[in-house]
């Protein structure tokens, strides 16, 4: 009992003490399904990414959109634009 006990205090101590995610670089908006579609036919150019699994891409996704799973976001960042519209999904 008395080692569950440090165990749960020295994880709970570890967890309180962890730091807070930092802010994102640049501007971060969340956008409805809808809104996206009426940018994207007014000619709006995004560049949209699937983040999801290559087999959830594979099974359905939002059409000229390309698949960068989440996991590889981070080695993968150079293809994703800096200046224009980027959504994740």
């Amino acid at each position: 009992m008395r080692r569950l006990l440090m165990t749960i205090v020295t994880g709970s101590v570890l967890l309180l003490g962890a730091a807070p995610a930092a802010p994102p670089d640049a501007p971060v908006s969340f956008i409805k399904a809808d809104e996206l579609k009426a940018l994207l036919d007014r000619g709006t150019g995004a560049d949209i990414i699937d983040v999801r699994t290559w087999d959830a891409y594979v099974e359905m996704h939002i059409k000229d959109s390309r698949s960068v799973p989440l996991r590889a976001i981070e080695t993968r960042a150079a293809e994703i634009t800096r200046t224009g519209l980027v959504v994740l999904y």
